[in-house]
């Protein structure tokens, strides 16, 4: 794009009219805004030239890195053939057909159809409406209730951020009834001096105990995400999804798996439920599906669901006027070619997975560095905090980091990680020495 503009003249604008998501409008008309204005393989590019080492992939989602032409071709021919239809009056279109195909096959097996939205929090909200037709139409419609976690996040629309655990989001009148929380498996703060077997047991028994307490009879399902990302990478015992799945058989509890951010190779395999053995009724699919690149989601439907709403549902009524998009569908097909045709998902298994945590393992003698934990390309970064409020120290890191050229997230006082499938070492070497230089800036600004 053709810069006229100057940065200040921008930031005018924006501050003027530009109401952005998870923002504080108070803070913004004071604090300067960072416009980024390109980006190129792992790399953003902001309007004053600085070139800023991306370790969050966006938004957990930018999968195969920035720039890639195969997607903007993919996006363009498919714009030049069919740039729209809707799915709505018995049509569809090329590009979703062969994705639907393509999605069943790397999804977990029993997953066979597909619904298509277009972000994270509308496909969970749809699963929600999904889960409270079918018990309809099994004839038990007190099964209303939905159990989340705390720390929980499964999107921002009142439904989906009811069933998540943000209480800073249900206190903004997000929060519905028959929507439940139970903690998280989340050692750093609940399980500590626990050991992690003992820790899978007591707090996947958290589930149960609150079944018991709701009454099993009015509970429809519970939603989980493998690792919580949003909510600080949190990262479950071992053995705490294999009795959460039996607790859901006992008590006939839908089992939904929100795979927003881990899906599509982040853990080292297609999904986290392949790696950790997971067999959902319901998936939820977005972010690296297009990695990024055009809005797009899924909704996977096992069979249990998916049969009775076929065979005795009627009219299903739901949907978007940009469901199942075209452009989009054809932009999540090439993309998952780039994974497939780079064998990214082996490199990250293999190779920088384990090359990322051992490099993050290096920082637990940091003088304000409390835990270091990581899964896949995801990773977290504990600092200590005996003197601010939870989150400030966080912040600050955050701020200090972008300062010194790498994007990273804080999560209370957390710093989040999740690099593309495309980091390679160096980069990961280049992450570490800015991340560890900012914790020095930080500690010697407490002290």
């Amino acid at each position: 794009m053709e810069q006229n503009f100057s940065n200040n003249n921008l930031e005018d604008l924006l501050t003027k009219h530009f109401l952005p998501p998870f923002t504080d409008y108070g803070e913004m008309q004071t604090e300067n805004l960072k416009i980024i204005t390109n980006a190129s393989g792992n790399y953003i590019y902001d309007i004053d030239g600085n070139k800023i080492l991306d370790a969050m992939a966006g938004l957990w989602c930018v999968n195969v890195g920035y720039g890639r032409k195969e997607l903007v071709e993919a996006a363009s021919k498919q714009m030049l053939e069919l740039s729209y239809y809707n799915s709505f009056f018995k049509t569809s279109n090329i590009p979703t057909a062969l994705l639907s195909e393509k999605l069943v096959k790397k999804t977990p097996e029993n997953l066979n159809h597909v619904f298509y939205t277009n972000s994270g929090s509308e496909a969970n909200d749809t699963i929600i409406r999904m889960v409270r037709h079918y018990w309809n139409l099994e004839g038990k419609p007190d099964k209303k209730i939905i159990i989340g976690r705390e720390y929980g996040y499964h999107g921002s629309t009142i439904m989906s951020a009811s069933v998540g655990g943000m209480v800073d989001m249900h206190n903004q009148a997000a929060k519905t009834q028959d929507i439940h929380h139970i903690l998280p498996p989340y050692s750093y703060k609940y399980g500590k001096n626990i050991s992690e077997e003992d820790f899978g047991e007591i707090s996947s028994f958290w589930l149960e105990e609150k079944i018991l307490e709701l009454g099993p009879k009015n509970v429809g399902a519970f939603f989980a995400e493998p690792i919580q990302g949003a909510g600080g990478v949190i990262i479950p015992p071992k053995n705490y999804f294999e009795k959460i799945q039996e607790i859901c058989k006992k008590f006939d509890v839908l089992f939904v798996v929100d795979e927003v951010i881990t899906g599509f190779g982040r853990t080292g395999k297609w999904f986290a439920s392949e790696k950790m053995n997971l067999s959902p009724d319901l998936m939820t699919l977005a972010k690296g599906l297009t990695s990024g690149y055009l809005p797009m989601a899924a909704v996977m439907v096992g069979e249990r669901v998916s049969s009775k709403i076929i065979t005795d549902g009627g009219e299903f009524y739901h949907g978007f006027t940009y469901s199942a998009h075209p452009v989009c569908a054809a932009v999540a097909l090439e993309n998952l070619k780039i994974i497939e045709r780079e064998n990214l998902i082996s490199k990250v298994n293999n190779e920088t997975s384990l090359y990322f945590s051992e490099k993050l393992k290096t920082l637990i003698n940091h003088p304000i560095v409390s835990e270091v934990r990581s899964y896949g390309l995801l990773g977290c970064v504990e600092l200590k905090n005996d003197t601010k409020s939870i989150g400030e120290v966080g912040v600050l890191c955050r701020n200090v980091a972008i300062r010194n050229g790498l994007m990273i997230r804080a999560v209370r006082d957390g710093m989040i990680m999740s690099p593309s499938l495309t980091f390679s070492k160096l980069e990961i070497d280049e992450m570490l020495k800015k991340l560890k230089l900012s914790l020095d800036q930080v500690y010697d600004d407490l002290n």
